[in-house]
């Protein structure tokens, strides 16, 4: 058990007290109480309806239950003002002790779980703010859920008194830091190594007995020390200018998820369990890792990197979070694309995946934006700022309407980096390294890259920035990347891009969006159809035949031009004259030149400045 601390103790009176049980886990019931040791005489009190870092309004507070407050043992008055706030009728200068229940029941990396199996939390989804006493110091205490007593806990919190398995006391400095350090319990799996002098853990829940943890940890900690060194590399010692002092990951192993969520000193993360690295069989042999294992890294370093950019390097907008609305920003573009460019580029730089590897997930990327019609009606700044309404709501239309400032961002860092290198004077490494000095790891502006950009590279890049970040013109992806050694394919595309669908193949055809400009469009298709049948229009005595994947359109009608499509609609058959258009063309990267991609992909500056 650690010891506690005298100071911080003394600190407790005027501290905000969080005790949190959970008598019953398969209830699914977190029960916390809340005391605030000095209230307003109308104390308000209020539940977050959205978790930073994932921009939607969520309404947390529809899972809040049984809310009393008391004073002395006796019952004051509260009244809800609103969907997410109560106004509790205190006596100035006794405690208010509030107690309540939150129904946890969403697997998720956002919000919380409790079953006889796992616990997680945000503390956004269970901690209510008492407004006006958010810098004071805040205390958590946990007990382990009755009937669990095998469980450990693992948090970015700092601990205070707390017993071998994690749970007891911890304390933040604030509101802000004891929501943004979420909590694992559980029988989970625990590891540990140090990055650059950094004590680093990894928790895996739901893993298997094949589970390499071994295997997780050394690729980790690989992910970790280049994003250490991209920040802080002229650094005599990375440790003591890093963010945090030590950092945990929390894995939750499921049979189908993925995500991750960023955090000041820890990160929560969800993907497939047959994702996990396993075990050579026999132990001799040398285990071949299944096909997702580098996505799950890339993950992992995606979330590490958002450690800088975004937790501490982040909007103006976000420099005080507003927990009960929207916080709007247009930079979306940035926080996230940026960190998508460097998430899956940092692994390459650990060795953790080869030239070809990477090529392959860049091409991916460049098919993305390519294939989306919205790219031509949305800039990614605008992107950025709809993301409330938008991102987080995706319907029929969304590829039509939207681009993404994850992909389209990522592609915009891309284009920067290759042309600075292509100039010759600097690169983005070195921007961002700058742009963490020029904003002291705090709030920054588009007007902060753009002075950056100017200082390093010696001119200006507005209109690059204009063009590719408020505009919607296509990038300059292919004289860029060739530049650089790499050889730019175009190769006809899959059946469901040239036709311009996407759709669903799970026993029947379902069609789920219907792309702008394309042939599906011209012929009437709409999302939520079910495709039946096919049959070639010159030849009627073929068909109609039933399909149930686009793959087979091809097996029944050969080189047909022209397919008359049965379609359901509403219980009703419909038959529509669908003309296929010629080959779309995909994007394959390939190495040209390895000599010209060495320094981009191994970091380096190049040999020597050079023009486009």
């Amino acid at each position: 058990m650690s010891r506690g601390r005298p100071a911080k103790a003394a600190a407790l009176t005027e501290a905000i007290q969080y005790q949190l049980t959970a008598p019953a886990a398969q209830r699914h019931l977190f029960q916390v109480r809340l005391t605030v040791p000095s209230p307003a005489p109308q104390q308000l009190l209020q539940l977050p309806v959205w978790i930073p870092g994932s921009y939607l309004v969520r309404e947390f507070a529809k899972n809040l239950q049984q809310l009393r407050c008391s004073q002395n043992g006796r019952s004051v008055p509260v009244q809800q003002r609103d969907k997410a706030q109560w106004c509790v009728d205190c006596t100035p200068g006794i405690p208010l002790q509030v107690d309540y229940a939150v129904y946890a029941f969403d697997n998720s990396v956002r919000t919380a779980w409790l079953d006889p199996q796992r616990g997680f939390f945000n503390g956004t989804s269970l901690f209510l703010q008492v407004v006006g006493q958010q810098a004071l110091p805040h205390w958590l205490d946990i007990a382990c859920p009755e009937d669990c007593s095998h469980w450990s806990l693992a948090t970015g919190l700092e601990a205070v008194r707390t017993n071998r398995q994690g749970f007891g006391s911890y304390c933040a400095n604030n509101y802000d830091t004891l929501v943004d350090c979420p909590v694992e319990m559980g029988a989970f799996w625990s590891g540990h190594f140090d990055a650059c002098g950094i004590a680093h853990r990894f928790v895996v829940a739901g893993a298997t007995d094949n589970f390499d943890g071994k295997r997780l940890l050394a690729d980790a900690q690989a992910i970790c020390e280049q994003a250490l060194r991209f920040w802080h590399g002229a650094e005599k010692e990375p440790a003591k200018a890093a963010p945090f002092s030590s950092y945990l990951f929390m894995l939750n192993a499921v049979h189908e998820g993925y995500g991750g969520l960023e955090h000041r000193n820890s990160t929560a993360l969800i993907g497939p369990r047959k994702d996990l690295p396993r075990l050579a069989t026999p132990p001799s042999a040398s285990a071949k890792q299944p096909d997702g294992y580098a996505t799950l890294l890339g993950l992992i370093s995606h979330e590490y990197f958002h450690a800088w950019n975004v937790k501490q390097l982040r909007p103006a907008e976000f420099t005080q979070y507003d927990y009960t609305q929207e916080n709007y920003t247009e930079l979306l573009w940035f926080f996230e694309g940026f960190t998508s460019y460097y998430d899956d580029l940092l692994l390459r730089r650990a060795r953790r995946i080869d030239n070809a590897s990477y090529l392959k997930l860049l091409g991916k990327t460049i098919n993305q934006v390519l294939q989306t019609p919205g790219r031509k009606v949305q800039s990614v700044a605008q992107a950025s700022f709809d993301a409330w309404v938008k991102y987080y709501r995706q319907d029929e239309n969304t590829a039509n309407a939207t681009v993404s400032y994850y992909t389209k961002g990522s592609l915009v860092a891309l284009c920067l980096d290759l042309g600075l290198r292509a100039e010759g004077r600097c690169t983005l490494d070195q921007v961002m390294q700058s742009l963490w000095q020029r904003c002291a790891a705090g709030p920054m502006t588009e007007r902060d890259l753009l002075d950056a950009l100017q200082q390093q590279s010696g001119r200006s890049w507005s209109r690059e920035i204009a063009h590719w970040v408020h505009g919607t013109q296509d990038l300059p992806l292919q004289p860029l990347l060739e530049r650089h050694g790499v050889q730019y394919h175009q190769e006809p595309d899959q059946l469901a891009q040239r036709l311009g669908l996407r759709v669903k193949e799970a026993g029947a055809l379902q069609i789920q969006q219907v792309l702008r400009g394309g042939a599906a469009e011209q012929a009437g298709f709409a999302a939520g159809d079910e495709w039946l049948a096919v049959q070639s229009a010159s030849a009627r005595a073929s068909g109609p035949w039933r399909i149930t994947a686009l793959d087979e359109i091809t097996a029944y009608c050969g080189q047909a031009k022209k397919l008359l499509a049965t379609v359901v609609r509403d219980r009703r058959l419909h038959t529509l004259t669908l003309r296929l258009p010629p080959l779309s063309q995909a994007v394959r990267l390939s190495v040209r030149d390895a000599a010209l991609l060495a320094p981009w992909l191994d970091g380096t500056a190049n040999a020597a400045p050079d023009s486009l």
